[in-house]
């Protein structure tokens, strides 16, 4: 870690948050951004592109973990714009309500949701963009999906971990059923 995350306080060591991940469950915020029209209706979802630690390619929603002493919408907004770019233009209501709440065990097939790091609730969240996405950092493209094309098979099956349910129960949530 650079020195600058290890001195910005609510950030941990790897070393503790490895830690923290083998006792405890972490909280994070996940966010499918979404492009609506004049009405309001959902018209595409984006879905990042990322290499995983393994060097394998998957589509994934934008998530982190809620650091110590952040609000929320805090944390929602930081990794909007770590994921998305300074210019997204995310229109996050004052008042949060997630659309549901994830729990991913290390233990797969505990819940739909798998992360085999550690044991994490998530706060999730569809977020209307209005922006120009430029993804950073570990994303290496953002890929805008007709609702209709982000349920296929296809789609649904480059999402690990259970972002493929996620997806579906946020577009289920503003109205796309599969």
């Amino acid at each position: 870690m650079s020195d600058m995350i290890q001195s910005t306080p609510g950030w941990l060591t790897q070393d503790e948050l490895d830690a923290a991940r083998a006792r405890m469950p972490i909280l994070y915020v996940e966010a499918v951004p979404v492009r609506v029209d004049d009405a309001g209706e959902v018209t595409s979802v984006g879905l990042l592109l990322r290499i995983g630690a393994e060097g394998t390619i998957s589509r994934t929603l934008v998530s982190g973990r809620v650091m110590h002493h952040e609000r929320v919408r805090d944390a929602l907004l930081r990794h909007l714009e770590k994921d998305l770019g300074p210019v997204a233009l995310p229109r996050v209501p004052t008042s949060l309500q997630p659309f549901t709440v994830a729990e991913y065990f290390p233990t797969a097939g505990i819940t739909a949701y798998h992360d085999p790091r550690q044991h994490a609730v998530s706060l999730a969240y569809v977020v209307p963009v209005a922006g120009d996405c430029r993804p950073r950092q570990d994303a290496l493209d953002l890929v805008w999906f007709s609702p209709q094309e982000a349920l296929s098979p296809a789609v649904q099956s480059e999402m690990p971990g259970g972002h493929a349910v996620l997806l579906k129960q946020a577009l289920a949530h503003v109205g796309h059923v599969h």
